[in-house]
């Protein structure tokens, strides 16, 4: 995409309406405790006045019912942003009831990321850049506090406009509670060292426009054919990937990069930033150094795939973006300035 093409759309200001839209899923139904603490934190912390819709509290609506609520969000001129209650695993579907036209003449900044990697797509290829993070339930409603690199990260992307420094957070979480549970909420959670970021190939200074999200919905996409352009129009571009709590294999990420490698995807990006793979959840809760193990064979199977379509990529892993805690936003669309030999990532927010 070129700078020509690109809207960033206007910031919003403490005391305005912001959206809080459920496109992907409206799981605040059943776990209404994160999705409240994220409301309180959005009024009494940044100064928003936040408007839920039809389907934000509501599982199981449809997808034209989701698109509706998008639709009114961005008609609405008295709303500043839209921020995604969480992810979910069909927006997919959503996409084909959006009116392109009405989205595009009234541009919002979105916030969201897991399953919202579909909706980020889209407003990218209308040509609106879009922000992967900051959801109500996961960072807005984290337990105790939110973090604050996210904090940092999350106030830059709403409210301002210009670079931000992204930097390695000292520690990390994946490991969470049920939030079922009201003791949930009532301490931040237990946090580990982190080792920092990994820079493979830091040769070269590249900047240009962020484009993937979730790894697994980059393959529903792609299956799909919806929302990807010709791989030509991405050259120059900063690829940016992570994977989610489904927690697919290193075998599976590997087949998946593989197939965006045959199409001639990974060669067009000459940089690509790695998320801190997500490493533990309810169904696999792997100790200390089954963690460990995890992501080192994501890393490895991500550098084979490098190493087989595109060798020259400059790769910086375990990022936080994405299924982590802290999480940074990388602003979807926007520039992302690599710089190898100063081993610095700046995003333009």
């Amino acid at each position: 995409m070129t700078e020509a093409a690109r809207t960033v759309p206007p910031k919003p200001a403490p005391g305005d309406r912001v959206a809080i839209l459920s496109p992907a899923a409206g799981l605040s139904e059943v776990l209404p405790l994160p999705h409240e603490l994220g409301l309180r934190r959005l009024v009494e912390e940044y100064g928003l006045q936040p408007v839920e819709y039809p389907t934000t509290r509501k599982l199981g609506s449809s997808a034209e019912a989701r698109a509706a609520d998008l639709h009114a969000a961005f008609a609405d001129p008295e709303i500043k942003a839209i921020i995604a209650s969480i992810g979910g695993d069909d927006q997919i579907t959503v996409l084909p009831h959006l009116d392109a036209e009405l989205i595009r003449a009234n541009p919002k900044p979105f916030f969201g990321f897991s399953d919202n990697t579909n909706l980020l797509m889209y407003l990218s290829n209308l040509g609106i850049v879009g922000y992967h993070g900051a959801s109500v339930m996961t960072q807005f409603g984290r337990a105790g506090a939110m973090h604050p690199l996210t904090d940092a990260s999350a106030r830059a992307a709403l409210f301002t406009t210009g670079e931000y420094e992204l930097t390695p957070s000292k520690d990390t979480n994946d490991v969470e509670r049920r939030w079922e549970d009201p003791a949930t909420f009532e301490s931040a959670p237990v946090m580990e060292a982190a080792e920092g970021w990994y820079w493979h190939r830091p040769d070269r200074v590249v900047e240009g426009a962020a484009w993937g999200g979730c790894v697994e919905v980059l393959a529903q996409l792609l299956m799909a054919d919806r929302e990807i352009r010709p791989v030509e129009d991405y050259r120059g571009g900063v690829l940016f990937l992570e994977t989610s709590e489904v927690m697919p294999t290193a075998g599976e990420v590997y087949r998946i990069l593989r197939s965006m490698g045959e199409r001639g995807l990974l060669r067009q990006f000459p940089a690509l930033l790695m998320g801190r793979a997500r490493s533990w959840s309810f169904d696999q809760p792997y100790d200390a150094e089954g963690r460990a193990q995890y992501r080192a064979e994501q890393r490895a199977v991500v550098l084979r795939a490098l190493a087989e379509y595109a060798p020259e990529t400059m790769a910086v892993f375990d990022v936080d973006l994405g299924h982590t805690d802290p999480q940074l936003v990388i602003p979807y669309g926007g520039l992302v300035r690599v710089d190898g030999p100063a081993r610095r990532v700046t995003v333009t927010y």
